[in-house]
């Protein structure tokens, strides 16, 4: 087995852990799967929870994809080369209970080949973040402690780079600066080396995949039968449509997929069911809403 059809079935088996996972704490709720194909090359498996006891929807995607490199992705995405080749996982969670934490993961390779279709360029990304509507200390902590120590396991630089790097991106430059949540980690453009080779990244990228079981699933059973009000899904859509925001006018992977021509169901999956737009809303001062956007204006060192 070659190194790509390695890292295909590593990303296929990983989708299936979670899904199961998902379904599991959920309860009630089913993964719908639907295979899709793309014109230009390859396909993918999309798989969507919706009105579950736990979940109001979710995405737990993959996609092997591949085609020529076009004017527009050397122009729009600073690519070069003659044809190119990505496989990953892309995963949104939206839960129905304000108090549970919204979740996100991407984990991907990325190749370029020049005309004789040999190697010219790999690398990977990835990482996993947490947007909450209501902030608990306690699980901010263990979702960031989750990742450190998978980090200092292969590189004890990892976790202060990848959470610095994840705390600048998912921002909304657009409204002074203002974090999506809390954040986690995040990592692009990796290129395999002599001291870390696809393999390590390979590994790196499974452990991470698979730690958003730990890092997300006790926190849900925590949050999950809280009691909430009119007030609180309020806010939850308010802050769902800061997500909505950020991720069609600033998330590379999504105009990435569009620029490739992918399929458009499968990118959008991430969005909430339900978002408010209101016109200069402010949370109450001293709120706990308030204390939230006092934290997605200012990153923290959880740990």
């Amino acid at each position: 087995m070659g190194f790509k059809e390695k890292w295909i079935k590593t990303i296929e088996e990983m989708q299936d852990a979670i899904c199961h996972a998902v379904e599991q704490c959920d309860g009630k709720a089913e993964f719908v799967e639907n295979t899709w194909q793309r014109s230009e090359g390859g396909g993918g498996k999309t798989r969507v929870i919706a009105n579950g006891n736990v979940f109001e929807k979710g995405g737990v995607n993959t996609s092997v994809v591949y085609g020529n490199v076009s004017d527009a992705m050397r122009k729009e995405l600073n690519i070069d080369g003659d044809k190119w080749f990505a496989c990953g996982l892309s995963l949104v969670i939206h839960p129905g209970n304000p108090f549970v934490p919204t979740v996100h993961c991407n984990y991907r390779m990325f190749e370029l080949y020049n005309e004789k279709e040999q190697v010219t360029n790999r690398w990977f990304g990835g990482g996993t973040d947490l947007t909450p509507y209501y902030l608990f200390d306690e699980d901010a902590r263990h979702f960031h402690q989750t990742y450190k120590t998978i980090c200092d396991g292969f590189d004890d630089t990892f976790y202060s780079s990848f959470k610095n790097e994840c705390d600048n991106y998912f921002v909304n430059e657009h409204r002074n600066h203002e974090r999506r949540g809390i954040g986690g980690i995040f990592y692009d453009h990796q290129k395999p080396d002599g001291t870390k080779n696809v393999e390590f990244w390979l590994n790196f990228s499974k452990t991470c995949g698979y730690a958003l079981i730990d890092a997300y699933m006790p926190i849900v059973e925590k949050r999950k039968n809280t009691h909430f009000t009119e007030s609180n899904k309020h806010w939850q859509e308010i802050r769902r449509g800061r997500y909505v925001e950020f991720n069609l006018l600033h998330d590379r992977g999504t105009i990435f997929g569009l620029k490739t021509n992918g399929r458009t169901e499968s990118i959008l999956m991430s969005l909430p069911p339900t978002v408010r737009f209101e016109y200069n809303h402010q949370p109450e001062a001293g709120s706990e809403e308030e204390r939230l956007m006092n934290v997605c204006l200012q990153p923290i060192d959880w740990i």
